[in-house]
């Protein structure tokens, strides 16, 4: 029997550090930064791209090299060794007044750092200074007079690892304003602003609506639902100009409009405004948008808004994931209303299993689901209804994979899930684990939208990786995101390692997230691994979908296209034990 729960799923084929992303996708990525940071001043311009680029070290002879920081690629990237002293530097060839920098990091990001300048590459005064650095994009207001340019780097966030970014750039001219690290994301304080689009009947210049995309309809990028998306025809629509618009209900103040764009993005569009959906007046122009997320703070008086799309980014159309409206009158009807963010530590148990059941029991069927079938991603074991995943006495769960017979299948194994018994939205989750050693082994301990037991395909629902591990290599643990616009080998995550370098299969460890509606920072043995926060998602990968409820899923998958097949060398039986499952808010 077909799993019921995980049929459709789809995961990762590659490791995902390499945050590989499709090949359209990626060339859409290497425009990002570089257009963002410049919106505030048009005068300024960068003058470190494509210029030497010198560092103290990289974590590999065959990448991470400095030309990849200074190439405006956010597609490629600089990497240190992994130790605390390093320094990168780029050689603008004369003197130049530098205005400011902008570095976009990697997750390996610095918490103390200086901006140095110099005109000989030998002697370097001091032009910034933090210990609080907290990676993500940021701008720094560094004016003076430089021909060489260094970030001489002591702390690191991830003492496991060295520093990494994405993008290093140097801008001269304009003014030394600095604008925002990342764009906002709320709407403007102040007054009485809110949302005033949700749900609001929706036009556009055409739709789509077929199998591809079923349906893309207008109403979609007004539904405050980041995971649905409006998109012009296909077989009409692939041309310029494209345009969407908004029925407010009543005349509004319009003070903000944020734009979450897929791939097929407006390279040149106006906001507009009008009282009769007839006579437009465009309150903001752009020629050079990036697509990602673009928060347009611009003023005007109408009923109706408009994004008028001029020029194409690709040869497709034109679509949103979100068109959100911000400002005071209209008709507005509330959304939703979201839980608060929890406060961290959070204390208040929500869930526990602690699998103190007698040796040979199953798990608390009032808890957990029992997901048998069928593996995905080309895994060879059969999940049985029970036999693999049971208590062992001790305190523990144990999920057995078995090299024996069933359903077609060579091997056995366990998958377990709270879905239809526990679901949540924000806090601590974790889980206390020892996994197994072996080639073809891939433990996991993750999440999926709720939504997809009602239906939702995968990856629209969300999914939340808190660990995976591959038993070919015991020492390195993954956190990963996954969502329509980054997912499989191109989602959105990180790997690590264990204080002291230490074999994860070894012992127990703890693995957890703690998630809120800022992001997810993962954890192991309660050291922070991994950040994955909300603004640089949106704006470097795209629409954050986990504002929703999750359940929680463990498993031990047999073989697969990332860890690959078992061989001779693996060990059968093998077992994946669980020590206990928490959740706090």
């Amino acid at each position: 029997m077909t799993s019921p729960v995980l049929q459709t799923r789809r995961r990762r084929v590659a490791p995902a550090r390499a945050l590989a992303l499709a090949a359209g996708l990626a060339g859409l990525l290497s425009l990002y930064f570089v257009a963002t940071t410049t919106h505030a001043d048009a005068a300024e311009v960068v003058v470190s791209q494509g210029r030497p680029a010198t560092a103290s070290s990289t974590e590999s002879p065959n990448g991470y090299q400095p030309a990849e920081a200074v190439d405006g690629n956010n597609g490629t990237r600089w990497a240190s060794a992994w130790s605390a002293a390093q320094w990168f530097q780029v050689d603008l060839g004369t003197p130049t007044a530098v205005s400011r920098i902008a570095i976009n990091w990697e997750n390996a990001y610095a918490t103390a750092f200086q901006i140095q300048f110099s005109s000989d590459g030998t002697n370097y005064s001091q032009a910034y200074a933090t210990t609080t650095g907290t990676g993500g994009q940021q701008s720094i207001s560094a004016s003076g007079t430089a021909r060489y340019v260094r970030i001489n780097l002591t702390s690191r966030a991830l003492s496991g690892y060295g520093y990494s970014f994405w993008e290093f750039q140097v801008f001269a001219g304009g003014t030394t304003t600095t604008p925002p690290t990342t764009p906002p994301t709320t709407p403007p304080t102040g007054g009485t602003a809110r949302l005033l689009s949700y749900n609001k009947p929706a036009h556009a210049s055409t739709e789509q609506n077929d199998a591809q995309c079923n349906p893309c309809t207008a109403d979609k990028a007004f539904d405050n639902d980041p995971a649905s998306r409006w998109a012009t025809n296909p077989t009409t629509g692939w041309v310029d100009p494209g345009w969407i618009y908004v029925d407010l209900g009543a005349t509004a103040q319009i003070s903000q409009v944020v734009l979450q764009w897929d791939p097929a993005y407006a390279k040149a569009y106006q906001i507009q405004v009008s009282p009769d959906a007839a006579n437009w007046t465009t309150i903001y122009s752009t020629t050079t948008s990036d697509g990602f997320k673009d928060v347009i703070n611009a003023t005007g008086s109408g009923r109706y808004v408009r994004m008028y799309g001029t020029a194409r980014s690709s040869t497709y159309g034109y679509s949103l994931w979100e068109f959100s409206v911000y400002g005071t009158g209209g008709n507005p009807t509330a959304p939703p209303a979201q839980p608060a963010d929890p406060s961290f530590p959070a204390t208040r148990m929500v869930f526990d299993d602690e699998f103190n059941g007698a040796s040979g029991t199953k798990p608390d069927g009032s808890k957990w689901t029992q997901d048998f079938g069928g593996g995905q991603n080309g895994e060879q074991e059969y999940y049985t209804n029970g036999d693999n995943t049971t208590m062992n006495g001790n305190g523990q769960l144990v999920i057995a994979a078995k090299k024996e017979s069933s359903n077609g299948h060579d091997y056995t194994s366990g998958r377990i899930n709270t879905g239809g018994h526990f679901t949540f939205q924000y806090g601590r989750v974790e889980s206390r684990i020892k996994v197994p050693k072996g080639q073809g082994f891939w433990p996991a301990f993750w999440m999926m939208g709720a939504d997809f037991l009602s239906g939702r395909p995968w990856p629209y629902n969300g999914e939340v990786d808190i660990m995976e591990i591959l038993g070919k290599d015991t020492y390195t643990s993954y956190s990963t995101l996954h969502a329509p616009m980054y997912n499989g080998g191109g989602g959105y995550g990180q790997s690590y390692k264990a204080a002291g370098g230490a074999d994860l299969s070894a012992d127990f460890h703890t693995y957890a997230a703690e998630w809120d509606s800022k992001g997810i920072r993962f954890y192991l043995d309660n050291q922070l691994v991994f950040n994955a926060d909300r603004n640089t998602v949106e704006n470097t990968r795209g629409a954050w979908i986990y504002d929703h409820p999750f359940y929680i899923i463990l498993n031990l998958a047999v073989g697969g296209d990332w860890p690959g097949a078992v061989d001779a060398t693996t060990p059968f039986p093998s077992q994946m034990l669980v020590d206990y499952v928490r959740v706090y808010q």
